[in-house]
């Protein structure tokens, strides 16, 4: 006899609701308002998130140009403030610390993307490891980071093009930078991407030309590496393991924001697969390309001492190889694109960041409404809006002389936060569902993660070690424990339980409850 086919008494409802209705919690309403901690969810329906979709548009190859571009600008200028703070010698130490701290990091996060494969990146996987609590202060540390990068991007980009046309205000090419490329991120993700690997490869071009041209110039000599700013020869350490110390913030702007690759997750063809892939090989070329441009960069013209003091270092190396001339000249032009790439893609980035985030309800919903393009129009406009606003701050600051390196350690500050929180949510992960489904698995497991977390530790505690740049980075930490008021005395009564990460994170919640019960 066939077995009887009971009707399913609710046809329509999610796996979280399913779960509550077969539990030992069968006497709730499923209408009533979730719990996790202290966070309170409200219900939405299928309107909501039919208001919220991303397109899927990125194959692996793009994805690496997303992640390559989005860092590229680090190899064209703020690595070599880290001379003046710590000589070649310190430097040279200090990047190969943060590689491996982003070697690390880049094994971890490719398994996590894989697994937990959502637009909110780093702040879905704190969320599933630590809570809301814990994924609110990453979302939020995050959104500090690509927020602030285009506008110091575009500054400087304005700076470039003052020169080249000086009767029109820096302010102009500010807005009309932002207006192309918000408008082309909005027009579509996969214009977006195509758009991002074409500068980048371009970027990439620039680059290798100058290493080629350095080469097969003589320009380089090694003795430049250990000369001052005077031109004096100094040891391999002239401010010993203090000034090693020092130039980890910027050791870090050669691989800063590789990790914005898994906000593409829902974007991408087959995450699983495509993004380690694009993880990997993206970190290996930024490796390669600091490599190069560290040493070769650093010995040219007047040697490591000037080349640190130098707000285009790309700028006067290529003067070192070409002389002053219409070649260095259309050079430093095509190395605008090295700027475009990060510009661009990073507000690819802060769109995703600010749409998953305002999605779950951590910050105003309206925020995360999709345009007919299927992009997250609103956010994108909303970060755009904010970037210039630090610019004009930015200008009506200069004069100090240390804006760039400020800017620099406030964004490395709000970065490896997020770096040290990710990693241990990758340890709490491992431990606390050993069963999630892991299609790529980090060949350096535990260990890796936590040899990524000590090394984040680390470089947060070097944003605070030269005096100059401290006020802003207490300027950082005192904006991320505003948000965190704002979280606890509003948005933690207002989340969204079907947003993809939290729907995901409370119903791995109520599996571990009734496994205990």
């Amino acid at each position: 006899m066939a077995d009887e086919i009971v009707p399913d008494p609710f046809p329509a409802a999610t796996k979280l609701e399913r779960l509550t209705f077969d539990s030992p919690w069968r006497s709730r309403r499923l209408s009533e308002p979730k719990k996790s901690g202290m966070a309170r969810y409200e219900n939405v329906d299928a309107a909501y998130l039919e208001q919220r979709q991303l397109k899927k548009s990125a194959g692996w190859i793009l994805l690496w140009a997303l992640g390559v571009g989005a860092v590229i600008s680090g190899d064209f200028g703020g690595w070599n403030y880290g001379l003046q703070h710590g000589g070649f010698g310190g430097l040279a130490i200090g990047t190969l610390l943060m590689a491996v701290m982003y070697v690390c990091m880049v094994f971890t996060i490719a398994e996590l993307s894989a697994a937990l494969p959502h637009a909110g990146g780093f702040f879905s996987f704190t969320r599933s490891a630590f809570g809301p609590t814990g994924g609110f202060i990453c979302g939020l540390t995050d959104t500090i980071e690509y927020v602030l990068t285009p506008a110091v991007i575009v500054y400087v980009i304005g700076g470039y093009m003052a020169k080249l046309f000086p009767a029109i205000p820096a302010p102009v090419w500010w807005v009309t930078y932002y207006v192309i490329f918000v408008g082309i991120n909005i027009r579509g993700v996969e214009l977006t991407l195509k758009v991002g690997l074409v500068v980048t490869l371009i970027a990439m071009a620039v680059l290798v030309t100058f290493y080629i041209s350095v080469l097969v110039t003589g320009a380089f000599s090694w003795d430049l590496l250990f000369r001052d700013s005077s031109g004096e020869t100094v040891g391999v350490l002239p401010f010993g393991w203090q000034g090693v110390f020092s130039t980890l913030p910027f050791a870090i702007w050669f691989y800063l924001a590789i990790e914005q690759l898994p906000l593409a997750a829902e974007e991408s063809h087959n995450a699983a697969s495509d993004m380690p892939k694009a993880l990997l090989l993206g970190i290996a070329t930024l490796l390669v390309l600091s490599l190069f441009t560290l040493v070769l960069n650093s010995g040219v013209g007047a040697g490591a001492g000037a080349i640190g003091q130098s707000d285009a270092p790309l700028g006067d190396g290529l003067e070192a190889v070409f002389g002053i001339s219409p070649a260095s000249k259309a050079f430093t032009v095509i190395a605008l694109t090295g700027l475009i790439a990060s510009f661009h893609t990073i507000i690819y980035a802060y769109g995703r960041v600010l749409f998953a985030l305002s999605r779950a309800g951590y910050i105003p919903r309206w925020i995360s409404i999709t345009g007919r393009h299927d992009t997250p129009t609103t956010a994108l406009l909303v970060g755009a809006v904010i970037g210039l606003v630090c610019t004009v701050i930015l200008h009506m600051s200069d004069g100090s002389g240390n804006v760039g390196g400020a800017l620099l350690n406030m964004a490395v500050f709000g970065a490896v936060i997020s770096y040290a929180m990710v990693m241990f949510s990758y340890i709490k992960l491992r431990i606390s569902r050993p069963d999630l489904p892991r299609p790529y698995r980090s060949p350096l497991g535990i260990p890796g993660a936590v040899v990524g977390a000590v090394l984040s530790l680390t470089a947060l505690g070097s944003t605070f070690t030269i005096a100059d740049y401290r006020p802003a980075v207490v300027g950082v930490a005192l904006f991320v424990m505003a948000g965190v008021v704002y979280f606890v005395l509003y948005s933690r009564h207002r989340l969204v339980a079907q947003a993809p990460e939290e729907e995901n994170a409370l119903i791995a919640e109520a599996e571990s409850e009734l496994a205990h019960q």
